[in-house]
């Protein structure tokens, strides 16, 4: 069984890459990735030396109608699993245009190649923040509108919706998975948790948005992992399911928890201008989720979190090239 896995080599399909090929001994994985600011190769140092010819790298844009169909004739995938995105809210203000070349163009190419080539199954990792913001209670299920309130989530919404419709025009067999924020190893440092986390090791003030008082629902990216396996092969063709790992906590909170845990005065903090819309909330619902695909989440945020500032303690060797390459964070 191989797998065509897009945007393996960023923060969620790299971890995904190492937990299936680690997990499901039959699969094989082929990582299609433009090599774009967050794509990085480093993600998956040791899998080639681990799981030799289970996994290849392919550099492509999958935007690019051409280099998709070469690579889906060269071999017969069970399974296109789209990661691939542009994601980072505040560049989707600044160029809003890459977002669509990306998020809805590219996820365009790769429903029509698969169909044509016969892939029988494709998954397309969507967010949370298509459904845009909540009031202080609630939760986002499947059935809630979308309501995206930037470019990003808006180009995500577009790429879901034309997912949707190829189920229902064509019968391609596909699924939509829909997560909130995740964290963990790799997380490229310009998301919320490794950027503080790096500044406040390198005593560099801390920028918050606002008040801090907006809400997330935190999920470890290994249990995100174990919830698209799920619906990847239990998932009912057409559906889309919900992922959330009952972690919702403040920012101005999680910031703080950092500092603590780094032995770091709260004085670090420094309040910036908020974000242009910024969704006050996030929660999810995932009991569909719970029910249809025998998944929940089982990492607590709180544990989780001070594994993940470990790491970003121990792996400086990874993020510091990262900072001298991109020139920012």
């Amino acid at each position: 069984m191989r797998i065509l896995v897009t945007g393996g080599c960023g923060f969620i399909g790299s971890n995904f890459i190492r937990y299936i090929l680690q997990h499901y001994k039959p699969a094989y994985v082929t990582n299609v990735d433009a090599l774009t600011y967050a794509g990085n190769l480093a993600n998956l140092d040791g899998v080639v030396e681990e799981h030799g010819e289970r996994y290849e790298f392919f550099k492509a844009d999958i935007a690019n109608a051409d280099q998709m169909d070469e690579l889906m004739t060269e071999h017969q995938f069970y399974a296109v699993i789209n990661f691939a995105a542009e994601s980072h809210v505040d560049r989707s203000i600044n160029s809003p245009l890459n977002f669509i070349h990306t998020n809805v163009i590219g996820t365009s190419v790769l429903l029509d190649c698969a169909r044509r080539h016969g892939v029988q199954r494709f998954v397309q990792i969507s967010t949370d923040e298509v459904y845009g913001s909540l009031g202080a209670t609630g939760k986002f299920t499947e059935q809630s509108p979308l309501d995206p309130s930037s470019p990003y989530s808006a180009s995500k919404a577009g790429a879901d919706l034309l997912v949707l419709a190829s189920y229902r025009t064509y019968g391609q067999e596909v699924l939509v998975t829909r997560c909130s924020n995740n964290y963990g190893p790799y997380q490229f440092p310009e998301k919320l948790i490794p950027l503080m986390i790096i500044k406040a090791i390198r005593d560099e003030p801390l920028p918050v948005y606002g008040d801090g008082r907006n809400v997330r629902d935190w999920i470890h990216v290994t249990d995100h992992c174990a919830a698209i396996v799920a619906a990847l092969f239990e998932g009912k063709p057409g559906a889309i399911y919900n992922f959330g790992g009952n972690g919702e906590m403040v920012n101005i909170d999680v910031v703080k928890t950092i500092l603590d845990k780094l032995g770091k005065p709260h004085s670090l903090i420094s309040f910036v201008t908020d974000r242009l819309g910024h969704d006050r909330r996030y929660a999810i619902d995932s009991s569909l989720s719970q029910q249809e695909l025998n998944w929940k989440p089982r990492r607590d945020f709180k544990e989780g979190l001070d594994e993940t500032i470990q790491w970003y303690i121990d792996n400086q060797s990874w993020w510091q090239p990262l900072l001298e390459r991109t020139g920012r964070y």
